[in-house]
């Protein structure tokens, strides 16, 4: 069955193949006979009712340096595609929202993955919030009076912008870190929106684990260390992969959530875990599948392909 596959992503050029799961979606994609077109967020319009983008037919090939051809940008109304990859970077902003209410108005007769408006009302931070006995405590909020209250309770924490993402702006501060004022005014000056608050999770010592589910089961996992002097363990923040196993709290956290994840049509999840604790539910544009492969797990990229052929069909 040769589908129609249009990707909605930074420009192709900008992607780092070794460890990009568009890019891997992609190759995937093409393997299988599907036609692929590539567009970024900014070519989108709306007219008339209809969702029109300046497209690109792309090929791909996983050759560091030479790694795509695009052929001439023609204006195409998207209904005419039979998938969408909705993979466009974070930040979740206005403009990310935006093309979440366009891409609706196709969906799903042509099928965006994941679900635009699921996308919209599930920002990662927040929704992972809906199964607070499986996450760590966690304050949402602007007060500083709030935020110097958890501390005390707590000891350190872990402050980050609500909407970041590839571990921007995250501080780990110790329960006598004078710095929590001066790091909350920039905070306020830097987001008009809250800010989360987490308890400090020494595990995160150990790894940050990234598990991936498909149509809401688990299928594979990198656990991601931070470097000595780092907080952070993305792999954008100096973060070292290395190979994992699935223990039964994490599995227990996948059977949780599974049901909640294919309910909003979340083809494509990863999320992360910090010892016992789910800290983020990633639905915008989880990445991690490369480096499972990699390791020897499932080839992800195909059993994603797998579900959306069966959904087309």
């Amino acid at each position: 069955m040769a589908l129609k596959v249009a990707v909605q992503m930074d420009h192709i050029s900008t992607v780092s193949i070794a460890g990009d799961t568009s890019f891997a979606l992609s190759l995937e994609a093409q393997r299988r006979g599907h036609k692929l077109f590539h567009y970024t967020p900014d070519r989108l319009s709306m007219e008339g009712g209809k969702i029109y983008a300046r497209i690109e037919a792309m090929e791909v090939r996983d050759v560091q340096g030479d790694h795509y051809t695009l052929g001439e940008e023609v204006r195409t109304d998207l209904s005419e595609m039979d998938v969408i990859l909705l993979r466009q970077d974070p930040p979740f902003d206005m403009n990310y929202i935006t093309t979440t209410h366009l891409l609706e108005r196709i969906h799903p007769q042509t099928l965006v993955v994941n679900d635009p408006a699921w996308v919209r009302n599930s920002p990662e931070k927040i929704f992972v919030t809906e199964f607070p006995d499986l996450m760590p405590e966690t304050l949402i909020t602007k007060d500083p009076r709030e935020v110097d209250a958890f501390r005390k309770q707590h000891g350190d924490i872990i402050v980050k912008p609500l909407y970041g993402n590839g571990g921007a702006g995250i501080f780990h501060l110790h329960e006598a870190d004078r710095n929590l004022s001066s790091l909350l005014e920039m905070f306020d000056q830097m987001f008009r929106e809250p800010y989360i608050v987490q308890r400090y999770l020494k595990d995160v010592r150990k790894g940050d684990k990234r598990i991936i589910l498909i149509d809401g089961e688990p299928v594979g996992a990198i656990n991601r260390v931070p470097a000595e002097h780092d907080a952070r363990s993305n792999m954008h923040a100096g973060g070292r992969a290395e190979p994992t196993e699935l223990t039964a709290r994490e599995r227990e956290i996948c059977a949780r959530i599974g049901p909640s994840l294919k309910e909003r049509g979340f083809i494509l999840v990863g999320i992360d875990v910090i010892g016992d604790y789910m800290t983020e539910i990633n639905v915008t544009s989880p990445t991690g599948i490369r480096e499972v492969k990699r390791f020897g797990g499932a080839d992800i990229a195909a059993l994603f392909w797998d579900a959306v052929e069966a959904k087309r069909a």
